[in-house]
Order: structure tokens, then sequence, then C-alpha cells
């Protein structure tokens, strides 16, 4: 029985759903479109099995092919990133950065990360999440007339404050991090080191960006994004940390793993160590600079200048338009991006000043250079003719007909 004749509400809304992400421009930097592979692992019987614990130390029966799985998805991963342990069972990158923080750190201890309104992501002490209420928390940003980090200033305030543990990564700041000058400011403070690398770890994967794992005690990210997996979580530590952090993620924090994304993301592992992935990265890296440079040609100011990975932060304060705006304007013409804030914004979050921008996806369904060009063009286009509806249903039907002439991988093949 299929999902048309069981629930036909739900197979409706799915078909819409595929019907959108194929004939829409997707620049959402966190989101990529998986291979048919993934999905069949995901989708597959694996979902039925609960297998609470850890292999060959499971609390049910009827294991044994899950722990193949997990073990295959554990070599892959410290294959992939060369780290001595990894631990594939997070639900989410938030439920990694969690362990990590309940492994690395006392409760009440400091944290010390980048802030949200100016690149971090909320499990880096934001106030409204859980590592801002449970721990106190100080928080580095960027030059407010550059947008660059500035590492004498993280040093300073590291030797003011004195932290226990230091959080590097962002969901928004389009510049590489030097993980190893963050290894020699904890160590010079005493503090321990964490990466949060959920959005980059694709291109660390390919060795297109700096890898975290040499220098931080504990190395967490996502598995979708640029990794092109299933929604999910990873950990990577060092080995003193093993079995710490597993058993904080069981029993800790987690019941039974999901064996069926454990199995979709041994694949996407499985990909990601193959010659193409790291031409894809390429690619990717290579996308998001020209859609900079065609970008910034229309007018439009970026945060920092530019980008130097796969995200891009439009600084839109110039052109009397909000994030907000931006992102509904763009959306009725199929160019799907998100609204964020900008450093130092003086709007709030639900309005922002700036969008956010990112090349995963659209590289993955085959774009090139003079597809971003013309991706810029229309984004310019759209935010320099606001509202009027004739622009936009020109612009609408150029969307569509570039979108369907690329085919959406894990949809179409």
């Amino acid at each position: 029985m299929n999902l048309g004749k069981v629930d036909p509400e739900i197979a409706d809304i799915t078909r819409a759903e595929k019907e959108r992400q194929k004939s829409t421009v997707n620049l959402i930097a966190s989101e990529n479109y998986v291979s048919r592979a993934v999905l069949e692992a995901q989708g597959s019987v694996l979902t039925n099995k609960y297998a609470e614990g850890y292999p060959g130390r499971r609390y049910y029966g009827g294991c044994e092919n899950m722990d193949r799985v997990e073990e295959i998805a554990v070599r892959r991963a410290k294959e992939l990133f060369d780290a001595e342990h990894a631990n594939v069972q997070p639900y989410s990158g938030s439920i990694a950065n969690v362990a990590a923080y309940l492994t690395l750190l006392e409760e009440g201890g400091l944290l010390m990360g980048m802030s949200l309104s100016q690149g971090g992501h909320l499990t880096h002490g934001s106030q409204v999440n859980f590592s801002g209420r449970f721990y106190r928390v100080v928080h580095y940003g960027v030059d407010k007339e550059t947008g660059w980090l500035d590492y004498d200033e993280v040093e300073k305030l590291a030797l003011k404050h004195r932290p226990d543990l230091i959080v590097v990564g962002s969901s928004s700041y389009p510049r590489q991090f030097d993980f190893k000058r963050f290894r020699e400011i904890a160590d010079r403070v005493g503090a321990r080191l964490m990466a949060d690398i959920a959005h980059p770890a694709g291109l660390i994967a390919a060795g297109l960006y700096p890898s975290p794992v040499p220098y931080a005690e504990v190395v967490t990210a996502t598995t979708h994004k640029t990794m092109r997996g299933p929604r999910g979580g990873l950990i990577l530590c060092r080995q003193e940390y093993a079995k710490a952090i597993d058993q904080v993620i069981f029993p800790g924090l987690q019941g039974g793993p999901l064996m069926h994304v454990i199995a979709a993301k041994a694949v996407a592992f499985q990909e990601a160590s193959q010659p193409e992935f790291v031409n894809y990265q390429r690619r990717v890296l290579e996308n998001a600079k020209v859609l900079a440079q065609e970008l910034q040609s229309q007018g439009l100011k970026l945060v920092t200048g530019g980008t130097d990975t796969h995200r891009i932060l439009v600084d839109l304060r110039s052109t009397g338009i909000t994030g907000e705006a931006a992102e509904e304007a763009l959306g009725r013409v199929g160019i799907v991006v998100n609204k964020n804030l900008i450093p130092y914004d003086p709007r709030s979050p639900r309005v922002a000043s700036g969008i956010r921008l990112g090349t995963p996806a659209v590289t993955t369904r085959g774009f090139g250079p003079e597809e971003m060009r013309l991706v810029a063009r229309l984004i310019a286009q759209v935010l320099s003719h606001l509202g009027e509806p004739a622009v936009e249903q020109q612009v609408r039907q150029e969307v569509r007909e570039l979108a369907l002439r690329f085919p959406a991988p894990g949809i179409d093949d």
C-alpha cells in the first residue's frame, strides 16, 4: 500500500514539496539535495529496529545488522576526517553540541562563543537557548567596520574572562576560521577548545577548508549542509574523550539511535570519500565567489566584502530593504533565501537587515559560473523593483526555466 492510498493529504503535500524543490533556485546555505542512495537508505526497513546502546553492547536482541551499519558509519567518519573517535548517533547538530558541552564543561562553567547577532549559532551561548541558560557566557564578535574576526580582540577577551571552553564556529560568517590560532588562545588561558563545523564539514572532508580536528578536543558537525547527507549530527573527538562522549549521547541524552539515518550517514560518508565529491566542493567555492562578485557588480554590499566559503551575507541597509522583505520578494519569484542579521544589526532577528545565501544546493544540481551570474542579476532585479508585479512575473518565469534545466538529484533521477 503506497502513501497516496493510505494518506492522500500527506501524499499531496509531498508532491507539492517535490515540485517546489524542482522548480525553484535554492540558495539556503544550510540545505542541499541528497542522492537517491541516501534517500533509499533513510527510507529503508532499518527504521523498524530499536538499537539502544552501541555495537556489541545493545539493550535489544536482533541488532547484528544494526551493529554492522553503525560500525561502518563510524569507520568512514573517522577516515574521512582523520579523527581518533566518532559518534554517529546524534539526532542533530544541536544535540551534538549539547553532548560536547556536557563533556567539556562543568555546570555553570564559562563558555565563550561567537555572538549569534554577529554570525554565531543559537547553541553557542544565546540567552534564548539552553547554552545561554545553563552556562555563563561571554561572546566574541567581528570588527564593526570590516565584518572580519579580529583574533587579537578574541585573545584579549579570553585573557580577561578566562573561559573554561572556547567554541569556534558560525552560521553566517563567510570567512574561514584559523583553528590553530584559537588553539593557541585556548592554551594561553587554560581553556578547552570545541569546533562546530556544521557548515563547512563537506569542505573540510574534501580538504578545501582547514580542519579543526588536530586542534580541538571535540568537533561537532551536521551531516547535511555541505556534507550532502541526511539531516543529523556527528561528533569527532580525541580518544581520551571517547567514553565520556558516548555515555553522554546514550544514555545521557538520547534513547534508541535512528538506524535508518545512521545508514544514510554511512552512504553520505562513502560518497564524500570519492574524487567527485572533491570536485563538487571546488565548484561550491567557485560558484560562491562568482555569485559574490556579480552581486557586488550589481551594487549590493557584502559583509567582509566577499567570501572564501560557501556562504555570502548581503548587507541590505543601503537599499532601504529589510531582510524580511527581501526574503519574501525573492521567494515570490522562486529564489529561496533566508533573512539574516548582519553584524551590529539595528533590526530584530525577525526583520533583519541582511540575507544569507549559499551555493551547496544549486551546485549539486549542476549550476556553474554562468548560472550564478544570472541568479545574481535576477536577485538584483527583484530588489531594485521591489513589489513590482510585472518584474516579478518575468523573473519568476526565468527562474522556473532555469531550475527545470537542472535535474534535482534524488528527485529527478
